[in-house]
């Protein structure tokens, strides 16, 4: 694990992100760990050095782009760490006013990397992608701070996407 992953490992964790118990998850799985990155990126002291992980792994993309509500404060801090413009992909997009999915500029041909705070079964960011390259953007990778391990990165292969965590599940559950 490299030094900002274990720096964010560790941020989540104290910061209460990370519940042991029982519960239920947007997939509709039973867990034993729920991991609340909205605990953390609620504090600028905790959301500055997850963001400047993220932004270590932002490549040649020329857009950055989050699905409300998670990802939108890792996006915007990633985007004022890199300088690079960014999209907030709405779910499950708008009925009244202008009916946009997304809120940015994004000309076509874009090349755009998605950030996510969590990914499980990876059906949320798989569906961000299709919706992105429908309105002419290139995503070949997904960052996300978690991957929780459980089929996101297997669910994101067939559309030719990358999955890139800061942390894994495993990494939460092992102190060393």
């Amino acid at each position: 694990m490299t030094d900002a992953a274990h720096g964010v490992r560790q941020i989540l964790l104290d910061s209460g992100a990370v519940k042991f118990g029982k519960f239920t998850l947007t997939s509709g799985r039973e867990s034993d760990v729920y991991v609340d990155v909205k605990q953390a990126w609620t504090r600028p002291d905790r959301l500055r050095p997850i963001a400047a992980a993220l932004a270590e792994r932002v490549r040649d993309e020329q857009r950055l782009a989050g699905v409300e509500l998670g990802a939108v404060p890792l996006v915007v801090a990633t985007a004022l760490a890199t300088g690079r413009p960014y999209l907030v992909v709405r779910k499950p997009g708008r009925e009244h006013g202008t009916g946009r999915t997304f809120e940015g500029d994004l000309p076509p041909g874009a090349t755009c990397l998605l950030i996510e705070d969590v990914v499980t079964t990876g059906g949320s960011v798989a569906a961000a992608v299709e919706l992105l390259r429908a309105a002419g953007a290139k995503i070949e990778r997904v960052l996300t701070v978690i991957d929780r391990q459980e089929g996101g990165a297997e669910r994101l292969a067939p559309l030719g996407v990358q999955l890139e965590a800061l942390a894994t599940l495993a990494s939460l559950r092992d102190p060393s």
